[in-house]
């Protein structure tokens, strides 16, 4: 269960939050009044995100968002404030805030805006995830992103950069499909004919070096793309 670090100085306002959040998204919702008391309560306990009210008296949200940063610098924290001025809210942002709610708002479009948080969180996981793989097993061949190679016992090929890049996909995409404009845009930037062309050279390159394995194969698939087969 996701927790959640709720900072509201209107408590009838921060209970019915809570509330709708724990009964609605099924969070963990810890309620706190004042930013002290809200700072106290990150120390302490580990949160998956932060909603700061940013017109609290003593310490306001824009403080305690930037002591939170200084205990953590990843953990996405939402500012929710009556303020509607333009450098209320780039301020909030260079304080390290990943969103900005203006208050009155729809309790609706703030759960809308946490789980749309926690998405771009875990896509950011999967591609620092994606990032660090670069040794893959491809049937009888091992495959190394870093230096470009693959091989196969004494045996080593060495790839072009386009080769490789392309090769890696379809191994993260492993017995899956690769769609053509996914390979195209994160290679070329581009999914013109000309790149599409280009591609199908080196996709006919790969195709070649991997031929001595009979149990690995790369297939078109129709109207989608390519997928890397290994039995």
């Amino acid at each position: 269960m996701k927790k959640i670090l709720l900072v509201e100085d209107d408590p009838n306002l921060g209970l019915l939050l809570q509330d709708y959040l724990q009964l609605k998204g099924k969070f963990d919702v810890v309620l706190c009044t004042e930013g002290d008391e809200g700072l106290k309560a990150f120390n302490k306990q580990s949160f998956d995100l932060c909603i700061l009210d940013v017109m609290m008296p003593k310490k306001d949200g824009f403080t305690l968002g930037k002591d939170i940063r200084k205990v953590n610098t990843n953990v996405p924290i939402i500012f929710a404030t009556a303020k509607t001025m333009l450098e209320d809210k780039s301020a909030a942002y260079d304080l390290g805030g990943d969103d900005y709610i203006t208050k009155p708002f729809r309790i609706e479009e703030l759960l809308l805006r946490i789980n749309a948080m926690f998405k771009r969180v875990a896509n950011k996981g999967d591609q620092a995830e994606e990032a660090a793989e670069t040794q893959f097993s491809v049937g009888k061949y091992t495959f190394d992103y870093t230096t470009q190679i693959i091989s196969s016992g004494d045996e080593h090929q060495k790839l072009s950069t386009k080769e490789a890049e392309l090769l890696r996909l379809l191994c993260l995409k492993k017995n899956t499909v690769l769609t053509r404009e996914e390979a195209l845009l994160s290679i070329w930037h581009d999914d013109n004919y000309f790149n599409g062309r280009s591609m199908d050279v080196f996709l006919s390159k790969l195709r070649k070096y991997l031929r001595g394995d009979s149990n690995v194969e790369i297939i078109n698939v129709h109207g989608k793309g390519y997928k890397l087969l290994v039995s």
